[in-house]
């Protein structure tokens, strides 16, 4: 009798699941290392808008950390197990096959998880939650299509001995990510008050829009500016020109003629003393809610 050929769609996924996971890698790799050499990002032409004001959110770490690291290992996670099986001698079959519907389950689990956060984070992007309007980010929009294309690739191109038990694994699986991440945020102290008002919008906006703030640590005008800012002033683009101070840049305090604190650059404009909300806002561009 003749060997049942094997689905095109079985025989396919892996090696297509496979380059997925490498463009996903380089994306978030890119995003990762931009993110710590303080460049921007391509493709991100308006300033403090889209990609610019998501990438630069509270949202787009955990507890500190580049949600792209996490991305990163996610991909180059899933690229191993798509790819190792393909690696096996063929006259190896039944280890082969083993090893196949082994990681297939271990694919299904991962790319399932990263599937629903991928899903949460569109949700806060059409939501308005970041920046309090809707926003378009074309790298986050990629992974999470790059994503979904890679958990619809597990879920039919693999032959799953018990369609049920899987898809109740899933389930578990996607209760237990959208728990986790609803906890995870929640648990980073006021996320969502800071990034919803007006002020925390604002900071974003000016930290996206490269603006910074130059002051001194022992300065009561410096204080008084960031307390305006309520929780948010943690996420002011603040320059400490003080030696003394934490993490100093004198030389560039020096560079740009910073002779009194507090000091606003924006776009270029140098503004001196403490302002308002609105003052910062009208001087960046924000055209954002100001509720």
């Amino acid at each position: 009798m003749r060997k049942r050929s094997e689905p095109w769609l079985h025989r396919w996924s892996r090696p297509a699941i496979t380059v997925l996971t490498l463009f996903g890698f380089s994306l978030t790799t890119y995003l990762t290392v931009t993110h710590f050499l303080g460049q921007k990002t391509a493709l991100c032409s308006v300033e403090g808008s889209g990609c610019d004001l998501v990438l630069t959110s509270e949202y787009a770490k955990i507890f500190g950390i580049p949600l792209t690291i996490f991305g990163a290992l996610g991909y180059l996670t899933l690229g191993l197990l798509a790819g190792v099986p393909l690696l096996l001698k063929r006259d190896e079959p039944k280890a082969q096959a083993q090893l196949k519907e082994l990681t297939a389950y271990l694919m299904f689990m991962l790319s399932s998880a990263t599937f629903v956060f991928s899903g949460y984070l569109m949700y806060l992007l059409a939501s308005g939650s970041i920046g309090g309007q809707p926003q378009v980010c074309l790298y986050c929009i990629s992974s999470a299509v790059t994503m979904t294309t890679i958990w619809l690739l597990t879920v039919f191109g693999n032959p799953w001995k018990d369609i049920g038990n899987l898809f109740f694994t899933g389930a578990i699986v996607a209760v237990v990510t959208l728990t986790g991440t609803v906890g995870v945020y929640a648990s980073q102290g006021k996320i969502a008050a800071q990034s919803n008002s007006f002020a925390g919008r604002l900071a974003q906006h000016l930290t996206a829009t490269n603006a910074k703030m130059y002051g001194a640590y022992w300065c009561s005008h410096c204080a008084e500016q960031k307390a305006i800012f309520g929780e948010a002033k943690k996420s002011i683009p603040y320059v400490e020109c003080d030696p003394k101070g934490e993490n100093p840049q004198t030389a560039l305090c020096q560079q740009k003629g910073i002779t009194g604190y507090p000091t606003w650059e924006i776009k270029g404009q140098m503004l001196s003393g403490r302002r308002s909300l609105e003052e910062l806002a009208n001087a960046s561009g924000y055209t954002g809610d100001r509720s």
